[in-house]
């Protein structure tokens, strides 16, 4: 695999599998108002667009049901408390950060999760990540597949804009939102396999390069 200067990463299904702690927050806040739960696979569906959306989808009517803002505020105040219940790391992910590091690159990972879990999860995990970049709420950020996240992880890294000549980087996630951020980003995008998003749809998305396990993204 070619070899770049600066990797960003999608967080949720690309370094992290959340799915059941996500699905548990979901599900929790959902009976706490009498509404039906839903499966594992229907959370896999849900998710890629950040929380709000996920929980738009989750709820009966979405944002319109009368209830769904203190549904969705059930939710986050329970994820922050169980955020790192069953969550964990892809095999071969931490020693792949690792290895980059090693090989002299930086790291960064911007997500569409709530700011506070997603430092807190890289915090926890992934100490050799660089910068860590969530949700932005009413700063003026857009949320992926906007390129801002990816444009203030740069900022963060002290990377001017434009990309200068002699410096290369990369955008790896699972998802069609990722191919959709890498590409407005301006950025190559190496789509992941083993996340919550199979190849065919990734393909018809868009999806052109992939890898089936992380050790393969090591120059």
């Amino acid at each position: 695999m070619k070899k770049y200067h600066i990797y960003i990463f999608d967080l949720d299904g690309t370094l992290l599998d959340t799915l059941q702690d996500l699905a548990a927050s979901v599900n929790y806040s959902l009976r706490q108002y009498g509404l039906p739960e839903h499966s594992i696979d229907d959370i896999r569906r849900f998710v890629g667009n950040g929380v709000r959306l996920l929980m738009e989808r989750a709820v009966p009517s979405g944002a319109a049901h009368p209830q769904f803002e203190d549904i969705f505020m059930t939710f986050r105040q329970h994820y922050m408390r169980h955020s790192l219940d069953t969550t964990h790391p892809y095999d071969g992910i931490t020693e792949l950060l690792q290895s980059l590091k090693e090989h002299g690159c930086l790291l960064a990972v911007v997500s569409n999760k709530m700011m506070a879990a997603t430092q807190e999860l890289i915090a926890h995990f992934f100490p050799m990540v660089d910068v860590a970049i969530g949700e932005h709420e009413d700063s003026g950020i857009r949320k992926k597949p906007a390129p801002d996240t990816v444009y203030e992880a740069l900022r963060q890294l002290d990377i001017p804009l434009p990309l200068p000549s002699n410096l290369s980087a990369v955008y790896v996630g699972d998802s069609d939102v990722d191919i959709e951020t890498a590409k407005n980003a301006g950025l190559p995008c190496i789509s992941v396999l083993w996340g919550f998003r199979d190849r065919q749809f990734l393909e018809s998305h868009g999806g052109t390069t992939f890898v089936s396990s992380p050790m393969e993204l090591l120059p």
